[in-house]
C-alpha cells in the first residue's frame, strides 16, 4: 500500500477540529515573556470517563510534541463550525511565531494550565499528560482532564473530512 493510499482512505474519516494550546514558560526570570503555542488537531478523542482522559497525536519533532515533553498541563478548545479560521491559521506550515497567531482571537487563560482557552468553542479542556505513546511518525499523548467547561452557545462541530474544513449536516 502505498502513502497516497492510505491517505485517500483516511480522508473519508470525518473528525472534529480541535485546537491545542500550551504556555510554553520564560527561560529565566528576568528574560523575554513565554509564550503561547498552538495547533490544529485532528486526531484527537475521548479515551475513558473514570478517570477522565483524552488523547491526541502530534507528530514528532512538532513543536508541540517538543513543548508538551517538557509541559505537562495543556488545553485544548473543540471548535465550531464557524471558528475554521482559528483551525487553518494554526494549521499553517511554517510559521516562525504563534504569537501573531493568537492577537485577535477571543480567549481565556486556564486557570490550570495557563494556555489560552478559545471564547465561543464548543467546550474547552485543561489537561495533565500522564502517558506519551510513541507510535510510528507519532507520538500519543494521554492526559487527565482536570477542568471542562462550555464557555459557545450550542452549535455545529467543525468537521475535518476530505481534506478540507466542514459543517455537520
Amino acid at each position: 500500500m502505498s502513502d497516497e493510499e492510505f491517505r485517500a482512505a483516511m480522508s473519508r474519516l470525518a473528525a472534529g477540529v480541535v485546537l491545542v494550546t500550551a504556555h510554553e514558560p520564560p527561560l529565566a526570570e528576568d528574560g523575554p515573556r513565554g509564550e503561547d503555542v498552538g495547533m490544529t488537531a485532528t486526531a484527537f478523542m475521548s479515551v475513558s470517563l473514570d478517570p477522565p482522559l483524552v488523547m491526541v497525536s502530534l507528530r514528532n519533532g512538532s513543536r508541540m510534541d517538543d513543548l508538551l515533553a517538557e509541559q505537562p498541563v495543556w488545553g485544548a478548545s473543540l471548535l465550531s463550525e464557524n471558528q475554521r479560521h482559528i483551525a487553518g491559521r494554526f494549521s499553517m506550515k511554517g510559521r516562525i511565531s504563534d504569537r501573531l497567531l493568537f492577537e485577535d482571537i477571543a480567549y481565556a487563560r486556564g486557570e490550570v494550565c495557563g494556555a489560552p482557552l478559545v471564547g465561543g468553542a464548543l467546550a474547552v479542556l485543561e489537561c495533565r499528560t500522564e502517558q506519551r505513546v510513541e507510535a510510528g511518525d507519532h507520538t500519543l499523548v494521554i492526559a487527565r482532564v482536570l477542568s471542562a467547561g462550555l464557555p459557545g452557545p450550542d452549535g455545529g462541530p467543525l468537521m475535518y473530512f476530505r481534506g478540507r474544513y466542514r459543517h455537520l449536516g
